[in-house]
């Protein structure tokens, strides 16, 4: 039995607030850069992940900073995002990444995705968002904020880590997620690089990237840079459902890691991946209580991909009955030819 394959590439717009600060000369590094500390309050790589990068080619290609291809064509934020709606419900803080003053606020707009909208007006692709100046020509913008988390208004002082709001869905996107953008005079910068977005020459790339440094012209913390290597994949969620799966509903935290029911008639196992590059095998197992393995499938990612679910049904070895109770172990291993890119576990409770 082959693993079903769903693949979409996530889309994720900034368009910044209207910015007053402009100069006609190229960003100046070293006119008083803030160093920016990681803007939001949340495990990197466990329960928020950067989904999507500046995008480093100049042209019509796409390419991060790493030579990865988690970024769009034309992107100029870097994006924070949440395994699921659960994880937005529950409220994950948006904070400033530099000591500032707040002077642009927006509020009052639906989380919602575009998946189940027609998208945000025209000037609105942001959705709520802040912008903080920090001095010198330069400024950072939070984008997506979540409707009603704003807590701040213009003129407020804030310092690194000052709670602004909260992660949401808000304007043109459809993943819950914080786009965070900075700009020098006007200009958008990539904070991994410090260089100007749309201006440098695409990174020379020999061979897909695994785990990356942040370059040495990074405007990151150091702490913050030790916290933002670059991790070319990474498991979103996975588990076990009473269902065969559905991407919709995991997106929603509708599996998300509660016990099951031992009499449900069907159970099902999924995951979803972030990062992933073609060719890459996916290798899904179910372990039930015993240590007996109940499920192997394997599946290849048939094309580079911003995010990729896969879901399939485990068939109960006893002819009826419910299943054992006790706790399931569901195995996600990535690999990119003979390297293992990731194996991580997931537990579930059956009763």
């Amino acid at each position: 039995m082959r693993v079903p394959v769903h693949y979409r590439w996530g889309l994720a717009a900034l368009a910044f607030l209207p910015s007053t600060a402009f100069a006609d000369s190229p960003a100046a590094l070293s006119a008083g850069a803030p160093a920016l500390e990681v803007p939001v309050r949340c495990r990197i790589g466990a329960d928020c992940f950067v989904q999507n990068y500046v995008d480093a080619d100049p042209g019509p290609g796409m390419r991060d900073f790493a030579c990865g291809r988690l970024t769009y064509d034309g992107h100029k934020g870097t994006d924070f995002r949440l395994p699921d709606l659960e994880a937005m419900r529950r409220g994950v803080a948006v904070v400033a990444a530099a000591p500032g003053t707040v002077t642009r606020v927006r509020d009052g707009m639906d989380d919602v995705s575009i998946r189940q909208s027609s998208g945000p007006a025209a000037g609105r692709e942001a959705g709520n968002a802040v912008v903080v100046d920090h001095g010198n020509g330069w400024e950072t913008q939070y984008s997506h904020l979540k409707r009603g988390s704003i807590a701040v208004k213009p003129g407020d002082r804030v310092e690194a880590g000052t709670p602004l709001a909260q992660v949401g869905l808000s304007g043109n996107t459809e993943f819950p997620h914080v786009d965070f953008g900075i700009r020098h005079d006007g200009r958008t910068l990539d904070p991994y690089t410090g260089k100007e977005v749309g201006t440098a020459e695409a990174p020379a790339c020999s061979t897909d990237q695994g785990t990356a440094p942040v370059p040495s012209g990074t405007l990151w913390s150091d702490e913050a840079r030790r916290t933002l290597a670059y991790r070319p994949s990474a498991v979103l969620g996975a588990g076990l459902a009473p269902e065969a799966p559905k991407a919709e509903v995991a997106r929603n935290g509708g599996y998300a890691g509660r016990p099951l029911p031992a009499n449900t008639p069907v159970l099902g196992v999924w995951t979803e991946l972030m990062g992933g590059r073609q060719g890459d095998r996916v290798t899904l197992e179910v372990t039930g209580p015993d240590g007996r393995r109940l499920f192997r499938n394997e599946g290849a990612v048939p094309r580079p991909l911003a995010v990729l679910f896969f879901g399939a049904e485990v068939k109960n070895s006893t002819a009826s009955g419910p299943w054992a109770t006790g706790p399931y172990r569901v195995t996600v291993t990535l690999r990119h030819g003979d390297e293992t890119v990731l194996r991580e576990e997931r537990r579930v409770d059956l009763r």
